[in-house]
């Protein structure tokens, strides 16, 4: 059957929100104008209403009279073929997009926090009114992840997507790494440079990439992911000195999402995780984000781009606005929908198996190794590198790199060091990447 192509259409959108992103979506849109037509084969697109709270703020480049307080006003306009959310938080947005959908209008959504706790329901919804909706700027910011994912890899079995999804953190570390700041130092430059926000706990406790991870966990797995089965630990403990350590042993810390199908179900957390520095994500620094996906045919592919800002984020909710557009024209709309088709279970995290780093601080006398090693070895932890500082004031480091071991395990002697009166500290407890094999 041929698609008949509508030609001349009006295609007329509504935006929520006319924040940093908002703004930078109406911009890239007024860049766009003149070619917008030939980009959606001769289809006319531009915005009809912008959703705003504050009617009297002066917004330089923005008619007046296309802003408005009134969201009946938009979901009622049957004029309205697109509603572009960039309002962010669950509510109003998740009411708003469920009746636009309801509505019979075409979404596209930035909103990471929505997609990782409500993404089924609403594609679920989108699919029964026969609509599209669109989140490539939910994960990522600029770079393309989620259309790639859910097409161009579409042919491949994928047992692993990983990365650096946080510019926030991701900065932090590159300069805890490259000029020896503390963690505090550190974030402060980043809020200073806005990178970071006054209140950075979403950033640096890992939330932010841990919604991240479900909505990308859910979609390279054909299984629905939530938030709440994403295992998250922040860089909030991590000192300048796991890092230079980590150094010592070849490896550079990075905040890491991993996304892997086992087998026997779904591993997904976001850790503090050393990897090692001849990795592409490596050298991913400052801001910037990279998401590498391994798929049994195409083997190792990497997405690497800023991943926040006006327009890299801009640039990816224009990509869903145009994708939208160019279905209307061809009256092809809701063919992508959610691909969750399988119903896979979370793994117990006790049961993964891992490398890990171990920082003790210990007492300067003899027999220390060897009760350490003593401790692992009961508890079947066996030890792949092991690293001993000199003392000072009559305490020493101790730095372990074990072989894989599964969490509980390990755990299990990390309750027996704790109650050792030999071991001052356990000072950091931090995951070190292996590669995925059947094993693990």
């Amino acid at each position: 059957m041929r698609l008949e192509k509508k030609s001349g259409m009006r295609i007329r959108a509504a935006l929520l929100g006319l924040g940093t992103v908002g703004g930078g979506v109406y911009k890239l849109m007024q860049r766009r104008k003149e070619e917008l037509p030939l980009r959606i084969h001769q289809a006319d697109l531009d915005i009809k209403k912008i959703l705003v709270k504050n009617l009297t703020k002066k917004r330089e480049g923005v008619p007046q009279e296309i802003l408005t307080d009134d969201w009946e006003s938009i979901v009622n306009d049957p004029e309205i073929d697109i509603v572009i959310e960039l309002m962010g938080g669950i509510e109003p947005a998740r009411t708003y997009i469920r009746q636009a959908l309801e509505a019979g209008k075409h979404v596209v959504t930035a909103n990471k926090d929505l997609m990782a706790e409500y993404g089924g329901e609403l594609l679920d919804l989108a699919e029964l009114h026969h609509c599209d909706l669109m989140f490539e700027a939910a994960v990522g910011g600029g770079i393309p992840i989620i259309r790639p994912l859910k097409e161009c890899l579409e042919g491949n079995e994928i047992t692993e997507v990983m990365g650096i999804v946080n510019g926030t953190t991701n900065y932090i570390l590159t300069k805890m790494t490259r000029e020896g700041m503390d963690f505090a130092d550190a974030l402060k430059k980043a809020q200073e440079l806005g990178y970071a926000e006054a209140d950075p706990t979403s950033d640096v406790e890992g939330l932010d990439a841990g919604r991240k991870m479900a909505i990308l966990a859910s979609i390279a797995f054909h299984s629905r992911v939530k938030f709440d089965d994403v295992e998250v630990k922040g860089i909030t403990k991590i000192t300048a000195k796991d890092i230079r350590y980590a150094k010592e042993f070849g490896y550079t810390l990075k905040l890491l999402g991993v996304a892997r199908n086992t087998g026997g179900g779904i591993e997904v957390g976001v850790f503090p995780m050393m990897i090692p520095s001849s990795h592409p994500l490596a050298n991913v620094n400052d801001s910037f984000n990279a998401v590498f996906v391994h798929g049994d045919a195409v083997d190792d592919v990497m997405f690497q781009g800023r991943g926040a800002g006006e327009f890299p984020t801009a640039s990816a909710v224009m990509g869903d606005v145009v994708a939208v557009a160019r279905n209307l024209v061809y009256g092809c709309c809701g063919r992508l929908g959610c691909g969750c088709y399988r119903s896979l279970p979370i793994r117990d995290s006790g049961e993964s198996k891992h490398k890990y780093f171990l920082r003790l601080v210990v007492e300067d006398r003899t027999g220390i190794l060897a009760g350490v090693a003593g401790v692992l070895g009961n508890n079947g932890v066996s030890i792949h590198q092991v690293l001993q500082k000199p003392a000072v004031n009559g305490v020493a480091e101790l730095v372990v790199v074990t072989d894989q071991v599964e969490n509980r395990h390990l755990n299990d002697a990390l309750v027996i060091f704790e109650q050792m009166s030999m071991i001052r500290e356990v000072a950091s407890v931090i995951r070190v990447y292996t590669v995925k094999t059947q094993e693990n």
